[in-house]
């Protein structure tokens, strides 16, 4: 969906209020564990905790763990989990069963899917990526090079810009591998996903997507693109949990030629025959590498119960009013502080997130204020504060809330209390 949903134009809490008892995605906020008084917009980085997920990663432990112990590799079907709870994640991503598997992190999965990429195009050797693309998929792309370059020789690097140089500016038929994130994590800048892959393929190089901003936020068709490749991670939008695990995707037509970077046991055609040569196992299966972290996919599977219901048309809808709503409230009630929206204004190269430039306030010092009134985003060096519309459990309210309570630590300067400086560890 291109076009957002019109926003009145008196917008005051009342109409809020108002748009969200016409929600039709307002039930599932109760799925979720929100404190109370927090208005909770930073799950592009950390989705919220279900309800559900405590007593169903505690029946995992107490139950599959504790009770079955080792009978429930088989049991509890513990050995086939990365692929079962791929499937389920497949129909979020425009994926086939058999398409999707689960990893490890989103920087191993990355790593396990450009070597790949790379290898189906041998005699070539330039890697595309881009300068604001997260800093993990840089350095990933640095050992690609290293790794498939030999010794003294990397593959080299081109990095596109928003403005210049541009993706064809560098297409040529010495590249091999193009390596984008579909939404951008600082400005929420979203890609024409089927034109881009259309231009790459087009230069005989094959597509790899980032997905982390986009999987559980924005509707996303791979198959439909005709990409290649895949990666995401499943603890932002998807609320698996902190460290839950990555997933990759990989074209059913180069699932049997393609060659992972690591090839692990899990990954064998007959793990359990033990043999000392490796053998690669059919499909995409080919793509694990060792033993699943169950734990943390305990957590995941009780977050996609929920997402079995969802409708992504809704989900992008509401998104986008959210967006659209945040936006028009900034520009309304923050100019005079000369607050900057980032983010696209066209609703067809947004994500679901609105990222901010404080104007003649520091951006750290605002958040850390905002934070301390219960309204949690985040901030990115050097200058952008990050807001995250997570449509399923995130209010029109809430966006009205955070904007009311930006005005007032701006109208009162309470941003500049030296507390509000200091850096924590994490940012």
């Amino acid at each position: 969906m291109s076009i957002a949903p019109s926003i009145p134009h008196v917008i005051d809490r009342a109409t809020c209020t108002a748009l969200d008892a016409a929600d039709p995605l307002a039930g599932y906020r109760d799925l979720f564990d929100l404190p109370d008084g927090v208005v909770y917009l930073d799950g592009n980085s950390l989705g919220a905790l279900p309800r559900a997920t405590a007593a169903h990663v505690q029946r995992v432990i107490a139950e599959e763990w504790g009770t079955g112990l080792i009978r429930s590799w088989n049991d509890a079907g513990w050995f086939t989990k990365p692929l079962d709870l791929g499937d389920r994640i497949a129909p979020l991503i425009g994926a086939s069963a058999g398409e999707v598997v689960l990893g490890d992190s989103t920087s191993s999965s990355l790593f396990q899917v450009a070597v790949a990429a790379a290898r189906l195009r041998p005699e070539r050797r330039v890697i595309v990526s881009e300068r604001g693309n997260f800093p993990t998929d840089l350095y990933v792309l640095e050992s690609v090079q290293e790794l498939l370059g030999g010794p003294g020789r990397p593959l080299e690097r081109r990095l596109i810009d928003d403005d210049d140089p541009t993706l064809d500016d560098v297409l040529d038929g010495h590249v091999a591998v193009v390596v984008l994130t579909h939404v951008n994590y600082r400005t929420g800048r979203m890609y024409d996903m089927a034109d881009v892959t259309r231009r790459v393929h087009e230069a005989g190089a094959i597509m790899v997507w980032d997905l982390c901003h986009s999987v559980g936020a924005v509707p996303v068709d791979l198959n439909g693109a005709g990409a290649d490749f895949a990666i995401g991670c499943t603890y932002k939008y998807l609320n698996g949990g902190p460290g839950s695990p990555s997933f990759l995707w990989v074209a059913g037509r180069h699932q049997a030629s393609a060659q992972p970077a690591i090839t692990g046991w899990h990954g064998h055609a007959r793990p359990f025959d033990f043999d000392v040569e490796y053998a690669p196992a059919p499909g995409i299966t080919r793509f694990r590498v060792g033993t699943p972290q169950l734990l943390a996919l305990a957590g995941l599977e009780a977050s996609l119960d929920i997402w079995g219901g969802v409708d992504l048309e809704q989900l992008r809808e509401k998104s986008l009013r959210l967006t659209e709503l945040f936006i028009s409230l900034v520009d309304s009630r923050l100019a005079r502080w000369g607050v900057e929206v980032v983010t696209p204004r066209q609703s067809a190269r947004r994500g679901s997130q609105v990222a901010l430039r404080a104007g003649v306030a520091d951006g750290y010092s605002v958040m850390q204020a905002l934070i301390e009134r219960g309204v949690i985003g985040d901030f990115r060096a050097p200058d952008l504060m990050r807001f995250g519309f997570t449509p399923l459990y995130v209010s029109h309210a809430d966006a009205w809330d955070a904007v009311a309570a930006l005005e007032d630590i701006l109208t009162t300067e309470t941003w500049r209390e030296p507390r509000f400086a200091r850096r924590g560890t994490v940012t």
